[in-house]
């Protein structure tokens, strides 16, 4: 059995506002969750880490080959209506939220498609739940907040209108972020840049 629901995230509506997006809990299986949630790489501190900066097992490495599979990329041409044949993709993995983390962005122009994958524990705080927002300046107007929950997967269209923040939260919160990108040349910029991020929020 797979790790990904692809047939819950094809029943999953999208939605328009204030951007393209699709909000899909289990789509992780849960009966695949705890291999996914046991292999998943050490990380203790805030920022986002290249795959090749970390160690992990292997339920979190077959896990990411189903992300980096043709049926999910066909799943996601399917639900956006764009074409992802030939772009490349570009995975970084968090395990901490520290104090500079969740201020509002829309994500880089190269972007494409945004996933997030969260492998957290049921969540309770109010802090750290992610918040698809109306504007760039007011983290209360939100369409939608999402708890960062075991298994759910929020992905969204980049655009000028994809903003997105948190509430303060520090402590652990595991969550993937996959994304196809306008090219080559933007992957090795972006995961140079997320490598010196890491770097300084390791330093500080």
């Amino acid at each position: 059995m797979s790790f990904i629901d692809l047939d819950r995230l094809a029943r999953t509506p999208l939605a328009k506002d204030p951007c393209e997006f699709v909000v899909v809990p289990g789509f992780v299986r849960p009966e695949k969750l705890a291999a996914v949630r046991e292999s998943y790489p050490k990380i203790d501190k805030p920022g986002s880490f290249p795959l090749r900066e970390l160690s992990y097992g292997d339920g979190f490495a077959a896990f990411l080959g189903e992300l980096e599979g043709a049926e999910f990329r066909k799943a996601m041409e399917a639900k956006f209506g764009v074409d992802l044949a030939g772009r490349p993709s570009m995975v970084t993995v968090r395990g901490q939220c520290g104090e500079r983390d969740g201020n509002i962005h829309t994500d880089s122009k190269s972007k494409i498609i945004t996933v997030l994958i969260y492998l957290n524990e049921p969540w309770e705080p109010q802090g750290g739940r992610l918040r698809l927002l109306r504007s760039g300046h007011d983290l209360e107007d939100y369409a939608v907040e999402v708890p960062p929950e075991g298994g759910l997967m929020l992905a969204f269209r980049r655009s000028e209108r994809s903003f997105h923040g948190h509430k303060l939260f520090i402590g652990p919160r595991k969550v993937v972020q996959f994304n196809w990108v306008t090219g080559g040349g933007h992957v090795v910029w972006d995961l140079l840049r997320h490598r010196l991020s890491a770097w300084f929020k390791r330093a500080a």
